[in-house]
């Protein structure tokens, strides 16, 4: 390379210094390299780290060690000093050797802190670099080590050098603590798994690809990193399809699924419908007539043999009972491929989807993301995705119920109580039947007990000797209480049924359609936020079955419950109640919002029992539980199957 084409790069590269440099000072900021010395003066350390040689991304380069040479660089380590200067002269040179058969070969010395790398020698070098836009430069790394403290950023950190050890790649940034174990668990690896070098460089071609694509789809600047995103985009699209992935291919999927990532930086809000919506004909829906719907059940286990299945085929029924003759209504038994099986649905003309299963939820992202014109509902709570709407009932309404009955006809104080899985909506179960028991008996003791952690915890509670316990509730059918239904009393000569809350998917199924029939198909939401319907006694979606053996003035008062429930009179939760811990959660004059509803992870202390650790459950459990547990965020990952 001549020197008049190495002076003509000084050139350009000083015009970008400068540019940069008025930039900075109009809007009030420091137009310089940081220096690194200065910024640990205040600083916490607890020593140095020589981390060796290795490429470094030129974009992590953000300052210097010392100050010395701070004002010959604007912040983009682009040239600010005049042609003509010793300076300039010596970075012309360098420029000239880059593009020589020699090259620039002498590695630059940096010191990282929290990730970001300060020069100590070879500025000019890293600085004709980056004017020629040169993805990494070769460097070798001393880290100072902050001292390990309860800020977010630190926390963050430390995490990181231990992905760092696995995996030597710097360029992997996130913005939140968990990710980089939920990295190292998406793409088949354990938690402790060293990357070799041939994935190294397999996953970083993939991820700087992605990078490229996020970045000019990133227009309105989410405040989120490159390795956020494409770890949401991995739970949706796996890390082995996401490799063979053209960028346009890239650019598609990761432009449907923008919506979540839109909603993922806000903080994953989650608007939650309490009530069905009224929703009327528009004028051209009454001239032309409202689109014809054809409703797809999809189902991931056999109803025949499964109690949960077996409900919202129930549900499933009651719609075609309702609304058959106005409605299309088809059914589907998952096989190996859930993806397929709702594919196939909507090659039938399927334009609503009911996905039954929380754990059918991946599967119903990637289909909404695929077919916007079709609307995917799933069974869960608290998922915040954008393109599928999830429903659920508030069967904590009749758990106080019950709690009520309990509370009057136990004729000890302790009363028992089997719960399913620590999950979204589960403690809200619990603690209301414990405030319904107190509502008759001040004096009750709830004796907790859960099936996920034990396997056979009925029997448990009889060799406690509780002569009431409240158990599985009804999955909708109106068949007479059994022993693993409901809420009964145990006898001598056997079992009195007393209440069992109960879910009816059918009303629910019903109401959705007509507002879908009214509304168009529109009617469902925006796809551009999270929604979470979460019925309860006042929509018929949850209710109480009360047996007709209760005393009479029992009996009356379950109704008088149930009403001022089902008129939003009565609410649980209005009332002074402290936890276990001895902590006042509430007066007695404050309202529960629904998401403090949903994610309650604290016990009244009126329980006598604790909440399982996720280590605590029994196999069967954990996958349910990962996905919908109120303490999902901090199980640690598994290693998922790196499908080829």
């Amino acid at each position: 390379m001549s020197r008049s084409e190495a002076f003509e790069q000084y050139v350009y590269a000083q015009k970008q210094g400068k540019k940069y440099y008025s930039a900075c000072v109009s809007a009030g900021l420091d137009p310089y390299p940081s220096v690194l010395q200065d910024m640990l003066s205040n600083a916490d350390t607890s020593g140095y780290v020589e981390v060796g040689t290795f490429d470094i991304p030129s974009e992590l380069i953000v300052g210097t060690w010392a100050g010395g040479r701070k004002k010959a660089f604007a912040g983009n380590f682009m040239p600010l000093l005049e042609t003509g200067s010793e300076f300039a002269d010596k970075w012309i040179n360098l420029c000239a050797a880059h593009l020589s058969a020699g090259g620039i070969r002498d590695p630059i010395s940096c010191f990282e802190y929290l990730g970001k790398f300060y020069i100590k020698e070879g500025h000019k070098r890293a600085s004709v670099l980056k004017s020629y836009g040169a993805p990494s430069i070769y460097g070798t790394v001393t880290r100072v080590i902050p001292t390990l403290s309860d800020k977010p950023e630190i926390r963050l950190y430390y995490e990181f050098l231990s992905f760092f050890k696995l995996s030597r790649l710097y360029r992997v940034r996130f913005s939140r603590p968990g990710s980089y174990a939920r990295l190292q668990a998406a793409l088949g690896l354990e938690p402790n798994e060293e990357w070799t070098e041939a994935f190294r460089r397999d996953f970083s071609g993939v991820f700087r690809s992605f990078g490229e694509v996020f970045d000019a789809l990133n227009s309105e600047k989410l405040d989120i990193t490159q390795a956020d995103a494409f770890l949401e985009y991995l739970k949706v699209h796996p890390f082995a399809e996401a490799r063979t992935q053209t960028p346009d291919q890239t650019r598609q999927c990761l432009s449907a699924l923008w919506p979540d990532l839109r909603l993922f930086a806000k903080g994953e809000p989650i608007w939650v419908s309490t009530e069905p919506e009224e929703k009327e004909k528009s004028l051209l829906e009454r001239i032309f007539g409202t689109p014809k719907l054809k409703a797809a059940f999809i189902y991931d286990f056999d109803p025949l043999s499964s109690a949960w299945a077996s409900a919202h085929a129930r549900g499933q029924k009651y719609l075609e009972e309702k609304l058959g003759n106005t409605v299309d209504i088809t059914s589907h038994l998952c096989g190996e491929d859930a993806d397929e099986t709702m594919e196939d649905a909507i090659r039938q003309g399927a334009n609503v989807l009911f996905a039954t299963s929380p754990m059918l939820i991946d599967s119903c992202r990637r289909i909404a993301a695929a077919h916007k014109n079709v609307k995917v509902y799933n069974c869960s709570l608290s998922l915040p995705y954008a393109g599928v709407r999830s429903y659920y009932c508030r069967i904590y309404e009749g758990k106080f119920i019950a709690g009520a009955v309990a509370g009057a006809m136990a004729k000890e104080d302790a009363i028992g109580y089997v719960a399913n899985y620590p999950i979204m909506g589960a403690i809200a179960s619990v603690n209301a039947f414990a405030l319904g028991a107190q509502l008759t008996n001040p004096r009750a003791r709830i004796l907790l007990r859960w099936s996920c952690v034990s396997s056979d915890p009925v029997k448990e509670l009889l060799d406690a000797g509780v002569d009431v316990i409240s158990n599985r509730d009804k999955d909708g059918a109106r068949a007479e209480l059994a022993w693993h239904l409901g809420t009964y009393a145990v006898e001598k000569d056997g079992l009195t049924a007393l209440a069992s809350p109960r879910w009816n998917w059918g009303r629910y199924y019903e109401q959705t359609i007509r507002s879908l029939l009214n509304g168009g198909l529109d009617a469902a939401g925006s796809s551009e936020r999270a929604i979470n319907d979460w019925w309860g006694i006042s929509a018929g979606v949850a209710d109480v079955d009360i047996s007709d053996t209760l005393p009479d003035g029992v009996k009356q008062l379950a109704l008088i419950l149930k009403r001022g429930i089902a008129e939003e009179s009565i609410d649980p939760f209005l009332r002074p109640i402290r936890a276990q811990s001895g902590e006042t959660v509430s007066d007695g004059t404050r309202l529960f919002t629904m998401e403090e509803l949903m994610r309650m992870d604290w016990l009244c202390d009126s329980i006598d029992g604790s909440i399982p650790g996720f280590d605590e459950l029994m196999p069967r459990s954990q996958s349910l539980v990962r996905l919908l547990g109120i303490y999902r965020e901090t199980i640690p990952p598994k290693a998922e199957e790196n499908r080829k």
